[in-house]
């Protein structure tokens, strides 16, 4: 351990990257957040632009049903100059048990888009009218929340995000929510080629504790599925075909190693002895390709924890704390202009999670943050981070462009050993479609939402 007084100051929010500020406020002046649909405070509507990467307050518009950012009365928007107010409608699915409270903007589309942004990624959604599970419309809810808190994050990066069911049909991402029969096969959480596949049954608290005690994991959640998964998408989109193969290769090992083989080296004799010292978990020792989706999934993690900390004004650098900082020879490129940047806040990161570490066990539960980032996996996260941040200086790549523009496919990838956990997905398609529905018929109500 360092003494204190050898560890350098902790940055200033400035200095750090920014993500999506996670502090909201209605117009009457209290706090609001992320997943409100209403003020409870005052009552006014709330919606989520994520053009903004805010959650606004709400008034009618001059077309019926439509809304517009919330001004005092007598007042004139000064945030768009000489541009029209922006309106809005409120996605389809607020009235569903997914209870979205993002916005979608009029004239997105012809004809008019109903989804939002994260919904119309939806390929299958639960059945809501199962008599045997009953639970389908809650459980689906905390499964469309954790995916708009991504999907929020992805879009704030700048990363390339459309619709596989409506927009991009080769390049896009879309979802099947699905839940494992009483009696047949097991629903495998899994990605495979755009498709993020998510076992319903995760998102009932209980049971995914049992599969984590089971499969000795310090963490399993929702959203860090989501996050897991998704990475295994934006490394079809990011590195297969490009000029980041060559470093993902030093850092990640060769992915061209069979893959089924690896698992089931895993399986039969579980991690490496030393994984510890070279991974940041057990998992993504299994193959290149873990490897990959585990660090971007806490890359996530850690992007957006650190932008909700400073959003809400929580300061680390006052903190009596003992820790030794990573330097500049834990990093890819040492030599990176923004290098140091992207070393400050990571040693926010180390600060921000030893302090809720001993929060969480004031209250007797788990540490918030069971992990240790050793110096191999703070390469590799640097490594995710130059990926992302160059994905706004390439043309067409960014969620923006890909959103307005269109976004043709990405590059070519041989699929045949496959990265998806979802090993009977063919069979597992003609057993299912009984819970798959149109997302148009999400508009239509014909789902008795």
């Amino acid at each position: 351990m360092s003494n204190t007084t050898d560890t350098p100051p902790a940055p200033a929010a400035y200095d750090l990257p920014s993500l999506a500020g996670r502090a909201y406020r209605c117009q009457c002046g209290c706090p609001v957040f992320f997943r409100n649909s209403t003020c409870l405070a005052c009552g006014t509507p709330l919606g989520y632009d994520t053009v903004q990467a805010s959650l606004l307050p709400l008034m009618p518009g001059q077309d019926s049903d439509t809304w517009v950012a919330w001004q005092a009365e007598g007042s004139s928007d000064t945030t768009t100059g000489n541009a029209p107010t922006p309106a809005y409608l409120r996605c389809t699915n607020l009235q569903s048990p997914a209870a979205c409270n993002w916005l979608v903007p009029v004239g997105e589309g012809q004809p008019q888009v109903l989804l939002c942004r994260a919904c119309r990624l939806n390929r299958t959604i639960p059945d809501l009218n199962d008599p045997e599970h009953p639970d389908n419309g809650e459980l689906w809810g905390r499964v469309e929340l954790a995916k708009r808190r991504l999907v929020s994050a992805l879009l704030a990066l700048g990363l390339p995000l459309s619709s596989r069911v409506s927009e991009d049909p080769e390049g896009g991402l879309m979802f099947d929510f699905l839940r494992s029969p009483d009696y047949g096969p097991h629903i495998m959480t899994g990605h495979n080629t755009g498709l993020i596949t998510l076992n319903l049954n995760e998102a009932d608290d209980a049971t995914r504790e049992a599969v984590r005690k089971a499969m000795h994991e310090p963490y399993r959640t929702l959203l860090g599925h989501l996050r897991h998964e998704v990475g295994h998408y934006y490394w079809d989109r990011l590195i297969a075909g490009t000029d980041w193969l060559p470093g993902f290769r030093e850092l990640f090992g060769d992915e061209t190693q069979d893959y089924a083989a690896s698992l089931q080296t895993n399986y039969a004799q579980g991690p490496r002895p030393d994984w510890a010292l070279r991974y940041v978990s057990a998992y993504a020792s299994v193959h290149p390709w873990e490897d990959w989706a585990e660090c971007w999934a806490h890359y996530l993690h850690i992007r957006d924890t650190v932008d909700t900390a400073l959003s809400f004004g929580l300061a680390t650098d006052t903190a009596q704390l003992e820790f030794t900082p990573f330097t500049l020879d834990a990093l890819y490129q040492p030599e990176h202009p923004d290098a140091e940047r992207f070393l400050a806040f990571l040693n926010c990161w180390t600060r921000l999670t030893m302090l809720l570490n001993e929060m969480s066990r004031a209250m007797g539960q788990p540490d918030f943050y069971p992990f240790v980032l050793p110096h191999g996996v703070v390469a590799k996260l640097q490594f995710i981070h130059l990926v992302v941040s160059a994905v706004n200086d390439a043309p067409g790549l960014s969620g923006e462009d890909s959103q307005d523009q269109g976004q043709g496919p990405p590059p070519t990838v041989d699929h045949s050993n496959t990265h998806s956990g979802d090993i009977g997905r063919e069979q597992e398609e003609t057993q299912f479609q009984a819970q798959r529905f149109d997302p148009q018929q999400q508009v239509q109500g014909q789902n008795n939402f």
